[in-house]
This record gives C-alpha cells, structure tokens and sequence, in this order.
C-alpha cells in the first residue's frame, strides 16, 4: 500500500528537524496492479503455505489409498479412503486457484499488458515517432532514432523542462562536451565503479546482465510457479530485495544453485565478473590522452562550480542545469527506449549549504497529496505514522517540483510514485534519494532520481585537481576559532619520495581534521606513520620531520566550505515512452467495425496543436486553408495542411492517431469550425480569429471548456 501524502513545512531548520512530510492517517486506494509486491505477500505467503499442506495430505492419503488396496482392504474401505482423496484434491484445487488468482491481480495480466504494449509500438513506429537506428542494416540494439512527432515531442517536453526549472528557479543553464577526459571520471569515481556484472554463454559468447537472468528467474518462478514451497518464495523473495547488493560471487553461486543458463541457447554461463558501461576514447591523434563519452552530464557542472559561484555573486543557494546526450554501453539492452546505450538527460545540481538545506519556496509546494513508497514500507516493517521520510526541505521541495512536471505533461497521478532508495540501493555518498516511478506496461520504471548527494563530487574533484571548489560565508564580526595547521615539509618530502612530493602533498593538505589528528598522535607516539595516497594509488611512510600538525587558534573573518548537492536528475526518453503509454487509447470508429488508435497528448507536449482541413477539394476553400496556414504560422502554432480529399472522417481518424488536439475543418470562406480531438466537440468560429482561439487553448490560458462557452457549438 502506498502513503497519500502531503508535504509540509512544519519546520524549515532541516538540521535540527528533519520532519517534512506529514502523512494524512487515510491511505488512497489504487487499483491491485499498482500495489506492491510487499502488499500481497502475506496472503500469497498464506496460500502457498495451504496448498503444500493440502498437496502433502494428498500425498500421504494417495499412499494409503494404495496401501489398502495391496492389503486387499474391504472395498468400503478403500472407497471411503478414496472420497477423503478426492475431497483433498478439491480442496487443494480451490487453493490453487485462488493463489492463481492472486498472483494473477499481482503480477499478472501479462498478456494484456504486452498486447496493449504492442499496439503502442506499433502505432508508435508506423507513424515515426520513433524507429530502430540504421534500420536497414538491421539496426543496432539499444539505439533509436527519433522521427518528425518524435522530435515534436521531445522538443516540446524539453522546451517545458526549460520552463518549469530553468526559467522559475532562475537556474544557471550550460552545455558541456560529451566526450570527458579520463580524470575527470576517475576523480567521480566512474573509472572504477560505474560497473554492471556480466556473465557469458560458454559455447556462443553472448553476454547477459547477471543481476537481470537472475531477476528474470525470481519473478517468473514467483509468478507462474504453484509448486513453489513456502521456503522457496520467501528466499526468492529475499533475492529480489537484496539483488543490488550481491557480490560477484554471491550472484555467480545464485545463477548456479539455480541452474540458470544462457536463455537462447540454454548453455551453461561463465562466472560474474564487472563490465565498466563506459564508452571508452582517445582525444586527440597520439592516442596518449585516454577520455570516455559521458555517462552523465552532472560532472560538467561539478568542474565548472568555481566558475558558476563567480558568475552568480558568490552566493548561495543556486542551482545550475544541463540539457544532453549521455551514453551507456549497457550489455544486453531491451525494453525499447527505456534502456538505450544513448539517451537525453535533463540535470539539475543545486549547490546549498550543507548546515541550511531549507529553501524560499517551500511553500509553494506545501500543500500536494501524492504518492510516497518510504523505504519502510518497502521492508514491511510496522509502523505507526511514519515522520520525518525526507531527508530536507530542497529535497522535498524538488520532489513536488517534479511532481508538477511530470503531472503537467500528461503523466497519470494515480500510476506515478516516489520511491525512496533501500539503504544497499544507495550510493556510497548519497544522504538521502527518492526515485520518481512511474508505472506502464513493463512495471514501474524510473525515470526521475532526486538525490541529495552531499559534498561528495566537489571534493572529489578539489582533491583530484588540487583547485579548492569551495564556498564562503561572510561572518558579520570575526570570530575566534581553533585552526588545524597541516604544513608539509616539502625539502624533507622532496628528498624521500622526489618526483611524488607535490602528489604527496596535497594529499596531506586535503586531510580531515580527523585524520591530521590521528597522523599526529602517530608520529608523536612512533615516529612514522603509513598513510594513503589516492593519486598514487599506494601507501606513503610519513616520519615526524615530513609534516607538522599543529591547532592554533586564530580569527577568521569569513567560514570556508563544500557545498553540498540536491541532484533531479530526468531520464528524457523514459518519461516520453511512459507518456506515450499513458496518452494511448482506443474508440470504435463510426461505423463501430474497427478500433481507433488516439493519443490524448495534452496541447502542451502534442507533436502538432492542429490540422487544418478544407472539407471537400474546391478552390476557394484551398485558399481560406492556405490563409488560415499563415495566421497559424505568424503565431507560432505549429499544423499541417490535408487536402488529400479523402473523407473527413479519415482524415480526422489520422491526426487523433499522432495526437493532434484540434482539427480546422474549411467549410466556408468566412467562419470554420474547430473539433477537439477527446471530446470529438466542434465550435464555429471567424476565419479572423482561429490562430488566437488555438493559441490560447494550446497555450493552456483556457480550456476546451472555457472556449465552448464562447462560441456557438457545430453539429456535423
């Protein structure tokens, strides 16, 4: 069951509180597809637990029914022990049954859900939206190419990104290179850790995700399998929660206990090992620089924070954004757009004070009901009324923010929740992380992660590139502190580690308080110590004449820190594939002998805001078309003119098929009507005033319903 929650700004000091949502006692029902897993649980767990105590008693009645008839038994005997028989395969069946069912309303569906899905794709590709990229090469897995509505679409939901964040949060916008030095991505981490573990057919060489063959198994067994014993679903079920967090060789003794083989071919698989999703490249023609394409655009804006702070006044908070391409050399892609090898991000990295995450505009957002999946739950643990599942008030406010986008674009409310990351999800640096999800044909997918990652990237890169990427805050009066002074004899160091003494160095100036302190009760208590050096990738021996440690106390005018970062980062090309799932529906057409397929786009994302149709081929109304065409044009609104001839009718099944909201039929040279594609309504209005009506209805400055109360209605 998921929490109807709202967002509140009971307290904006997130350090000393950390409560921001509120969630109301009354919990929202969803339909049974949208529960999760966790909810039907204990009654499948029940079930299964029933029928392996009704298969047994079967058994063991089945073993006396044969018992008594090699006994030679009374035949009154045996067919009284045969009744009971046949009474427990009843009973047993009626328990198979409802197990069926509830796996059914849990997971089930499959067939419906891929048929649907399949009527999407295929629309989607017919009318080139999207198609398989070098297509007659027989395409490359995990590319696609994005045709004419396609790129409508994408254009328009970007342009509205752009708008919704960019424009109202006053965001800093930059567009950085997508091929990225090596040190860069070491000093993130990507080099080393931006890995999936892969497995091999022995016999073809065909690679799988490891973590997906075993994924695949688990579910289908829990799903399709009665026979499954009590023991089996609950550490299949254990599997499934703690999948992200196998090592290689606990994942390789999984897909082995198993006997899970390559699924074409059924041969046995090599052992787990990691993958690096990367795109390796050298820049320049010496091949001598290493460099990758981006797996994410965030980086660009961690490198270039010292120069943003500059160009926003030196003040905090601010928020910077990137619109771009990131690639991923995933290993066995599926799932068609929402696991491609290259894809659209739209980041934002919004640089706050790390001891003041409270922002301005809270309360703006303060009052939104909608659906949270806190870790908590996702566990089963009890609980009473859950407080404080977001980790600060930026966080929470990005997650109402995004709330609004998705919602505004046509996303279903009902099938869009806010999942928060189990705690072996989580990065290494992230405090706090909620996953926007929203549910289609293939599941939940998600496709927006809200992340508080902390300060983990700017010192990251401090360290790596010795430029301090820090912040600062005037002090009204100078105060007295206590100051560690780390002050790395560089002639002693010189003489002991020669070429490494700068490396060693400003590894030794980048210590912590906590380490610097450690350090010097080392050396005063032994007289050397080993210590780590990431540059060089090895331990250093440090003596007491190599460094001096010392605490002084001083008076500083200003406070020097890291910020840290709330992250929203959106998958471009999941949040289109789910709107278009969301958007599609089928009608009966007017002679009810076939299906319609329409795609109720809302004006603001729709490839194009109408069609303009002269009603029959006649010169005059070819011209009023072509006029109307160029008031159209002059305010923006973008359209295309049919004068195919055939029937109205067709022509209005073609442009609800690509989501078209508004059709202009010409059947006049002095007034027009305007359908709405939903309602199938039509007004008639002045060949004078049509761009303005559907400028203003498109813009979202009213509705389809506020414009029928102005205009006399048309019958056909």
């Amino acid at each position: 069951m998921f929490l109807s929650a709202r967002i509140s700004s009971a307290s904006k000091s997130p350090i000393q509180s950390k409560t921001l949502i509120t969630l109301l006692p009354i919990f929202r029902r969803l339909s049974t597809a949208a529960v999760p897993p966790m909810e039907v649980s204990a009654s499948e767990e029940t079930l299964r637990g029933n029928l392996a105590e009704k298969r047994a008693a079967v058994d063991a009645q089945a073993e006396a029914v044969r018992k008594l008839k090699a006994e030679g038994a009374e035949n009154s005997e045996i067919n009284a022990a045969v009744d009971t028989l046949k009474a427990l395969k009843v009973e047993a069946s009626a328990v198979s049954r409802r197990l069926q069912a509830v796996l059914s309303s849990n997971g089930g569906g499959a067939t419906d859900r891929e048929a649907f899905r399949q009527a999407v794709v295929n629309t989607l590709e017919r009318r080139l939206f999207y198609v398989a990229s070098f297509k007659i090469y027989r395409g490359v897995a995990g590319l696609y190419d994005y045709g004419p509505p396609g790129c409508a679409v994408k254009s328009n939901v970007l342009a509205f990104w752009r708008q919704h964040f960019v424009l109202e949060e006053n965001m800093l916008e930059v567009d950085c290179p997508c091929v990225t030095p090596e040190i860069v991505l070491k000093a993130s981490g990507h080099v080393e850790k931006f890995t999936d573990l892969m497995v091999k057919d022995e016999k073809t060489g065909t690679c799988y995700r490891a973590d997906h063959l075993l994924k695949d198994y688990c579910k289908d067994k829990l799903e399709k399998d009665l026979s499954l014993s009590t023991e089996k679903f609950t550490e299949m079920k254990h599997v499934l929660a703690v999948l992200d967090d196998l090592s290689a060789e606990e994942l390789g003794a999984k897909l082995k206990e198993y006997g899970i083989t390559a699924p074409d071919t059924k041969n046995p698989l090599s052992d787990p090992y990691p993958f690096n999703l990367m795109f390796q490249t050298s820049i320049g023609p010496s091949g001598l620089s290493p460099g990758y394409m981006r797996p994410e655009t965030a980086q660009g804006i961690f490198v270039n924070f010292k120069d943003l702070y500059y160009y926003n006044g030196n003040r905090l908070p601010f928020a910077a954004a990137q619109i771009g391409q990131a690639f991923r050399n995933e290993i066995s892609p599926r799932q068609g757009l929402l696991r491609v090898r290259e894809f659209t991000l739209a980041e934002i990295e919004h640089f706050v004070d790390p001891k003041d995450k409270s922002h301005a505009k809270f309360v703006d957002v303060a009052g939104l009901e909608f659906l949270m999946f806190p870790r908590e739950l996702q566990l089963a643990v009890s609980f009473s009324l859950l407080q404080g599942i977001v980790n600060n008030e930026t966080l929470g406010y990005f997650i109402g923010r995004v709330y609004l986008f998705l919602t505004h674009l046509g996303i279903d409310k009902e099938r869009l929740r806010f999942r928060q990351h189990l705690l072996n999800e989580m990065a290494h640096y992230a405090v706090d992380c909620w996953d926007a999800e929203i549910e289609c044909s293939y599941g939940w997918i998600e496709c927006v992660g809200i992340a508080d990652r902390s300060a983990y990237d700017l010192r990251a890169h401090t360290e790596k590139s010795g430029v301090p990427l820090v912040a600062h805050e005037k002090y009204p009066e100078p105060i007295e502190v206590e100051k560690l002074l780390i002050t790395p004899s560089k002639k002693e160091l010189g003489l002991a580690f020669k070429g490494n003494q700068k490396m060693i160095t400003e590894a030794l100036e980048a210590m912590t308080e906590a380490e610097a302190l450690d350090m010097k009760a080392a050396l005063e208590s032994k007289g050397e110590i080993e210590f780590q050096v990431c540059n060089l990738g090895k331990s250093v021996s440090i003596k007491k004449n190599m460094v001096s440690i010392s605490i002084e106390k001083k008076k500083e005018h200003q406070r020097v820190f890291t910020p840290s970062v709330i992250e929203p980062s959106f998958g471009i090309g999941r949040i289109i594939y789910c709107l278009f799932e969301h958007c599609f529906y089928t009608r009966p057409s007017k002679s009810e002998d076939e299906q319609l397929n329409v795609f109720r786009f809302p004006p603001l994302v729709a490839p194009i805001k109408c069609t303009v149709f002269p009603l029959i081929k006649n010169e005059k109304f070819d011209e009023t078309a072509k006029i109307i065409s160029k008031s159209l044009t002059a305010a923006g609104i973008s359209h295309i003119i049919d004068i195919t001839g055939t029937s109205i009718g067709k022509r209005y099944a073609r442009t609800d098929e690509i989501g078209v909201p508004f059709a202009i039929t010409v059947d006049s040279t002095t007034s027009v009507t305007i359908r709405d594609r939903d309602s199938k309504d039509q007004i008639r209005v002045s060949i004078d005033e049509v761009a303005l009506v559907v400028k203003e209805v498109a813009d979202g400055q009213s509705t389809w319903a506020d414009i029928m109360w102005r205009f006399p209605t048309h019958s056909a």
